[in-house]
């Protein structure tokens, strides 16, 4: 992808060079439409004048460019990786999030911060969950769970189907039937891949997914809130639930606990990343855990060596994932089977200890 010019803004905007020129500069006799209309093509395009000229200039910058939608946990562990693996090189890091201006519209806005820093502020990027497919072209562009798997374009993602069927057999192996999903972001390969694998391990299981228990979320924690609801509110509720992400494994567990529900005696709840949240939860988390750190770390030698023009073998890179069980899921009927106490007078539920006690202390005062 080049660099945006004012040539290009001239012509999408279809009036001449001049004209994007005065508009920019605050000069008089452009009409008040003509402005707007320049000024959106400007925005849409990210065409930001001869900021890094003098970098453009001398055709290399040093700066490895990581673009995501927000910092939010799944990308600030990914951008650790990056910052690792560029210890000790003569590489400088610099992150930009596209979409904290307007989350629930993130639509393009890696084509926006590319049209700004390609080939001028950044030497080359790492796209952080894309929202679209980056343009062919010569800057070198790595991409971290992409929108769509390209044989032909750079990327790096994990074992998606594989690592929610994990999840999934796990649950019917503690006897679970009644499971819900809760998926991410639908414009995204790894949420297609993760659905998929939840209904193939169902019917491996020789389960029947409930259309009504499957849901759709987009990997944030306020898009996963009404699905959530939607599965929690079902009149035959599912047992445990298995969610596409950590962010929205942990907005479940929270809507369920304001619902007076147990975790896990009520309800089994998985998810998939392994961000730090994960394992401070409480209780912890089972999840899916992504090798964060090594994502990022593949990305950045990845676009290392694109930057160099080395070929590269492999440009679909596949890593692993690996399933932890935590304290959020547990075999189903353990509410049942945890059996309620009678109360003794003045206290909460008595364990079996206590009311031997009292059976023993009332004897001898018959006695």
């Amino acid at each position: 992808m080049h660099r945006v010019t004012i040539t290009d803004v001239a012509r999408a905007a279809g009036v001449s060079v001049s004209t994007v020129s005065k508009v920019m500069n605050g000069r008089d006799g452009i009409a008040p439409a003509t402005q707007r209309h320049v000024r959106g093509i400007i925005e849409e395009l990210g065409y930001v004048g001869n900021i890094g000229a003098q970098s453009l200039r001398a055709r290399r910058t040093g700066v490895v460019g990581v673009l995501v939608s927000q910092f939010e946990p799944y990308s600030a562990e990914v951008l650790k990786g990056v910052g690792s693996a560029a210890e000790g090189t003569d590489r400088e890091i610099m992150a930009w999030a596209g979409a904290s201006h307007n989350p629930h519209a993130p639509t393009g806005w890696e084509r926006k911060l590319l049209g700004r820093l390609a080939g001028s502020l950044i030497d080359g990027a790492i796209i952080v969950t894309p929202s679209v497919e980056a343009p062919p072209g010569n800057f070198p562009i790595v991409a971290v769970d992409p929108q769509r798997l390209n044989p032909g374009r750079p990327a790096v993602y994990v074992d998606d189907e594989g690592g929610i069927r994990s999840a999934v057999n796990h649950l019917v192996g503690l006897g679970h039937s009644r499971i819900g999903y809760l998926g991410g972001r639908d414009d995204l390969a790894s949420a297609a891949f993760r659905e998929r694998g939840f209904r193939a391990a169902m019917l491996d299981a020789g389960i029947p997914v409930d259309e009504q228990l499957i849901q759709v979320g987009d990997y944030t924690a306020v898009g996963a809130a009404g699905p959530a609801a939607a599965l929690l509110d079902h009149p035959d509720r599912p047992t445990a639930i298995v969610a596409a992400n950590d962010v929205s494994a942990l907005r479940v567990i929270s809507a369920a606990q304001d619902r007076g529900l147990r975790i896990p005696e009520d309800l089994s709840v998985t998810g998939f990343d392994d961000v730090p949240e994960a394992s401070r939860a409480v209780p912890g988390l089972t999840t899916v855990a992504q090798p964060l750190h090594a994502i990022g770390t593949t990305a950045f030698n990845m676009l290392l060596d694109l930057m160099a023009g080395k070929e590269i073998a492999e440009l679909q890179h596949r890593l692993p994932t690996q399933f932890i069980v935590r304290g959020s899921t547990a075999p189903v009927g353990t509410a049942r089977r945890r059996r309620r106490w009678p109360t003794v007078a003045g206290s909460a539920a008595a364990s079996p200890a206590q009311l031997v006690d009292e059976q023993v202390a009332a004897a001898d005062r018959q006695g």
